[in-house]
Formats: C-alpha cells, structure tokens, sequence
C-alpha cells in the first residue's frame, strides 16, 4: 500500500469543529490569496478550526508558500499525495485525515468565497449530512457568469447525471461541498474515482447510503485560469460516469457498504502531527 507524507502540527486538546480542505495543483499564482482569505475568516469564527492544502504533486511553488504561511498558523496544514494523483484522490486524502466535525472542501480559486461557507455550515447543523454549494439555484448570486461555451457543457453534462444516474441536483460539479465527518469517513471510502468525475460518485454513493444531502445556492464568481478542458475532461468525465454505473450495476457499492457494517470503528483518527519530520499516514483505502 502506498504511503502519503503529511505534515501537520502538534494537537490541540480539542478537536477542531471545522475541517477545510483545499486540494492544490501548481496552484503558486493563486494559493496565497486563497490562504489569506481562508486563514483570516478562519480566525474570526469562535470556535476552533484546521486548514489543509493536499498538495497534488505540484512541480511550482506551492509547498513552499504553503509551509511560509504555515509558520505562524498553527492550525494550517500541508499533507502531499504521492504524486500526482488528481482531484478526486486529493479531496478523498484530504477528508479522510481531517479531524473536524464538519469537513468541507474548496477550491484554491475560492470561485465560491470562503465566507459561504457559513450557510453548508448551517445546513449540516440543521441536521443535514451533506451540504452542496450550488451555482444554478440562484443565478442571481453569480457574480462573474461562465462563458457561454462553458456554462453549454456543464448544463449538458449535469442533465447527463441526471439522467443516468438518477442524481436531483441543479450542480453536482461545483467544488464547495461540506459533510458531517462521520458521513465522510464513509463516503470517501468508498469512492473510486480519483479525478474530475468524482462529485457525481460521492452524492451517488452519499443517496445510496441514505445520506441527507441539502442543495444550498452560494455565491459564486467565474475565474478565467479554470484548469478543466470540456473536451478533454468532459470526455473523461463521461467515461468515468459510465464506470460509477457499471460499479452500481455489478453491486460493487453494494458489496463494499455491506462489508463495512459497523462504521464506528472505521473511522480515521485524527492524524498524529510533528514540529519536525514529516509522519508517515497510510492512503485511504479503495473500494
């Protein structure tokens, strides 16, 4: 089994309330201003919370400006994938090491400002277990719109996960999504694909566990420097949505669910941190 390095810091007495994760990937023109907006709101809210960057293999930068920031912020901490991995993987390593009661995950372009966060916040402790941030259930509340082009192909690939696989939400691929912890220990543990095309499996497999899932609008703003390639991507995106479908048609989620019956035992401790070397963590298992 692979290993994934991670460096965090010594443990407070208390769990934090709040987990976000940031996946980044040769993110160094964007991940300061990202962690000047995260690290300030973080230190507004009355109660404790951590940060995390999963640094995907990034050849730039990036770890290093993350560990600049992380000398004076405690409570930021960087945790590297083996390689580099995609998306998926690193939201899936990312949730699966953090220790707060609520786990969120955004983007390091904070498309969707940080401060939204508050309302997935909201939603999971009026009982939800997963919150989504939306961009389509409130167009007004989009403050930078897509290019028509690209706003074609993510209206046309939502319609598709409607359709196939059956899921009810207006934006499944908006990358502002918030779980109770215990909701995503089991979730991501059974997630398997590791890149662009995971948002649809983890709310698939999220109704197959009877999971609450809330729908919520939030704020949300196009950048330009967006990475994803509808044509590329999209194409990948389709073929994955394909292999969730035929995993659901073999009981292959099935299976895997009935196999973790008790779940409380299940569930990741949070990571042991060190002032010095790095420690050593185990990848999250697949299905």
């Amino acid at each position: 089994m692979e290993s994934t390095p991670s460096e965090r810091r010594s443990p407070s007495p208390a769990s934090p309330r709040l987990s976000i994760v940031i996946p980044a990937y040769n993110e160094s023109a964007r991940i300061e201003a990202a962690l000047s907006s995260v690290l300030a709101w973080v230190t507004s809210l009355p109660w404790q919370s951590e940060v995390l960057v999963i640094d995907d293999g990034s050849t730039d930068s990036t770890s290093a400006i993350v560990h600049r920031w992380m000398a004076s912020r405690p409570f930021l901490h960087l945790i590297q994938n083996p390689g580099n991995r995609g998306k998926g993987y690193s939201v899936r390593n990312g949730l699966l090491q953090a220790a707060g009661q609520i786990v969120l995950f955004t983007d390091a372009d904070l498309s969707a400002p940080i401060e939204e966060a508050q309302q997935l916040i909201e939603a999971i402790e009026a009982g939800a277990d997963v919150a989504i941030g939306s961009r389509w259930l409130d167009r007004q509340r989009q403050t930078i719109h897509q290019p028509l082009y690209r706003r074609f192909f993510g209206r046309c690939f939502n319609w598709v996960t409607r359709k196939v696989m059956g899921l009810p939400f207006k934006d499944t691929q908006c990358g502002f999504k918030a779980f109770r912890r215990d909701a995503a220990q089991t979730i991501f543990r059974l997630q398997t694909i590791e890149r662009w095309g995971f948002d649809p499996e983890i709310l698939f497999i999220a109704r197959k566990l009877r999971y609450s899932i809330v729908e919520v609008p939030v704020t949300w703003g196009h950048d330009e420097r967006s990475r994803i390639s509808y044509l590329k991507d999209g194409m990948k995106m389709l073929e994955e949505m394909a292999q969730i479908r035929s995993n659901s048609l073999r009981g292959r989620y099935d299976q895997a669910i009935a196999a973790l019956k008790d779940t409380s035992t299940m569930v990741t401790p949070p990571v042991e941190r060190s002032n010095s070397s790095p420690s050593v963590r185990p990848r999250p298992g697949r299905v």
